[in-house]
């Protein structure tokens, strides 16, 4: 039978297969042996063990379009990066780590700045603006207050979506007003250190409509980059693009060079400071990093 990996926990993974049900499974050795771990999103071939209502081993994995390291999730329509505009602060440079990955991957990034409610609306769309000129597709809304959702909602049809972000910011909530198949739990802020709680404890995808699924994630604090070359970083920028081929060198990484023009778009307010101030601390970051 084939089937998708909705949860994986402590070495079971749970498959659901389509008009029939959900299977406990455990992983055959040979996949230990072959260096492969099944992530939550796996399309699999499984076998029903006899006299043992829905459960299982997996059999094979098949091929992946694509897959996601932190959070370990595969075959991805899309990823919905979620930071809250207040309550705690949205943090951009973890924002810009995030869209980085994503776009290493190749995965459509679209950006959600929830909890709207706690900040003016001119600071919002400040915020909201900054990302939308880059071109991402940018949803603003307040799941204590219900704005927004609809529109978001119909952004996630007919595709797997991977709801990221820190902690507190309202991952659990919005997907609460999304879907009711699963009742997600909803942590506090804390008032000290303005940050959330982590909630949910492990990625699972959520079947919410046929063929629409969502993925509800740990939080993060924090985002590694260290298996990426400092070199290779500017091509995940992608409002340089358009200004790549007119640097005076082939290469240029847009830091000390002269006659660069992404610098010089930036003199000229069409690159963000704040986004061009990241990409040079996380270049000198990844520049340090002794490779071996």
């Amino acid at each position: 039978m084939e089937g998708k990996i909705i949860k994986g926990i402590a070495g079971f993974y749970y498959v659901h297969v389509p008009q029939i049900g959900l299977f406990e499974c455990k992983a055959r050795g040979v996949f230990r042996n072959q260096n492969i771990k099944p992530l939550i999103g796996d399309n699999v071939l499984i076998e029903e063990l006899m006299n043992e209502e829905k459960k299982g081993n997996i059999l094979e994995v098949k091929k992946r379009e694509n897959q996601l390291i932190r959070p370990s999730v595969a075959n991805i329509g899309q990823v919905m990066i979620v930071f809250s505009v207040n309550q705690p602060k949205p943090n951009l440079n973890l924002l810009d780590r995030f869209l980085i990955m994503v776009e290493k991957e190749n995965i459509p990034a679209v950006i959600c700045f929830n909890k709207i409610d706690t900040l003016s609306k001119e600071d919002t769309a400040m915020i909201q603006e900054a990302y939308e000129r880059i071109g991402y597709p940018v949803f603003t809304t307040s799941a204590t207050k219900g704005e927004g959702i609809e529109d978001l909602d119909k952004f996630l049809y007919n595709t797997t979506t991977v709801f990221a972000g820190p902690s507190g910011v309202g991952k659990s909530s919005l997907l609460n007003l999304i879907q009711k198949e699963v009742h997600l739990e909803i942590g506090e802020i804390s008032q000290k250190a303005q940050r959330g709680k982590h909630t949910t404890r492990h990625a699972e995808l959520i079947c919410f409509r046929e063929n629409s699924y969502v993925v509800d994630t740990p939080g993060f604090s924090s985002l590694s980059l260290d298996q990426m070359s400092s070199d290779e970083l500017k091509n995940y920028f992608v409002e340089f693009t358009e200004y790549i081929d007119n640097c005076r060198f082939q290469g240029c990484n847009h830091i000390n060079e002269p006659n660069c023009a992404v610098k010089n778009a930036l003199q000229e307010g069409k690159i963000s400071k704040s986004r061009y101030d990241n990409y040079v601390m996380i270049y000198e970051e990844l520049k340090d990093i002794r490779r071996w």
